[in-house]
């Protein structure tokens, strides 16, 4: 808890500025009236939300260029209206803010609050990158003041006032999966708000989805290759990514190794040459692990890579002809023997393209 309870009268706005600008983010801060300036503010982390209560006297509150220059990393925060009204001016839009009002505002950008009176309220602040919503969705919602009426707002108040109330009580694992519910709540209420119908949210998602499968397919060599690398390289949330894949029947995990496997199987079954070995092909897909390469081949399709080239290089030298089966996705060899009967090989990975 930072208070001006104990500095001295002629210190005491100073001090304030000094306090929510190391709170929260740098910005100036001017008393409305002449007296001697109140102000309180109590802050608790919950992961990567940091969740802060402030109570304080009529003053104005302005985040100019100059400081978002001082600031490290673009945060977007909620504030929630708990006691007295606010006038906020964000992106071009004034919103006169009432009791149970939030509003949401993004700190790269000015903005400014004009506290009429003495007053109380919840800030919730969270790294941009993590909500995984694009900047211009961010701008619509920025400059209103949303209340318990307004649709998905009549949710989210009440939520994020009994959090704000607790934030000091939750174990670290419960913090971070609470820090998790707010970046959904929030990036759904941006989404209700900025694309009320979803086809443009929608349509937003799919391209996004396709550039994270192209990079997928260019970057299968990478050993690195991983849902922190992907989520980095779009600038999104791992959590975002993973919400991505929801309705794609794959993790993208299990999309990266099944890629992996299908480009390993054709390297395989290509004849030249020159035959490289298997570990070699594993690693130019980007299995560093050989062991754990042949178990999750023969995982996926029944024989192991060794076993693969083998019957690709039998079918190829003239053994009888592959047999589709109705088996979706694989195909089942057949080959004759030393005495000419059927025996049934292996099922087989039938690849694209």
């Amino acid at each position: 808890m930072l208070t001006t309870a104990s500095v001295p009268d002629h210190d005491k706005v100073t001090y304030w500025n000094n306090a929510v600008s190391r709170t929260l983010v740098p910005m100036t801060v001017a008393p409305r009236d002449d007296g001697p300036f109140d102000g309180r503010i109590a802050t608790h982390r919950l992961g990567y939300l940091q969740v802060s209560t402030m109570e304080a006297d009529a003053e104005r509150v302005s985040r100019t260029p100059a400081l978002i220059a001082r600031s490290s990393e673009p945060l977007v925060a909620i504030g929630v209206q708990m006691s007295g009204t606010a006038t906020f001016i964000q992106d071009g839009r004034r919103a006169e803010v009432g009791e149970g009002d939030l509003v949401v505002y993004d700190t790269s950008r000015p903005y400014s609050f004009d506290y009429p009176r003495r007053f109380t309220s919840h800030v919730f602040q969270l790294p941009r990158r993590v909500l995984g919503v694009a900047d211009s969705d961010i701008r619509q919602v920025t400059g209103n003041a949303i209340g318990t009426g307004d649709g998905f707002g009549a949710m989210l108040l009440p939520f994020l006032a009994n959090l704000a109330s607790s934030a000091n009580s939750y174990s670290p694992a419960v913090a971070d999966r609470l820090a998790g519910n707010v970046v959904d709540l929030l990036a759904t209420l941006i989404a209700e708000r900025s694309h009320p119908g979803g086809t443009d949210a929608d349509t937003s998602r799919s391209h996004l989805l396709t550039r994270v499968r192209e990079h997928i397919n260019r970057n299968l060599g990478d050993p690195d290759l991983s849902p922190e690398n992907i989520a980095r390289t779009h600038r999104i949330s791992v959590r975002y990514l993973h919400r991505l894949f929801q309705g794609e029947g794959t993790t993208v995990g299990r999309l990266i190794q099944q890629r992996r496997l299908e480009e390993c199987g054709r390297e395989l079954a290509r004849r030249g040459r020159t035959t490289p070995t298997v570990s070699a092909v594993a690693q130019r897909w980007g299995f560093v692990n050989p062991a754990h390469f042949s178990r999750a081949f023969r995982a996926a399709y029944g024989v192991s890579p060794r076993e693969w080239r083998n019957l690709r290089t039998a079918q190829d030298e003239g053994a009888r002809p592959v047999v589709v089966t109705s088996t979706p996705g694989s195909v089942r060899a057949t080959a004759a023997d030393a005495r000419g009967a059927d025996r049934p090989l292996a099922v087989l990975p039938s690849f694209r393209g």
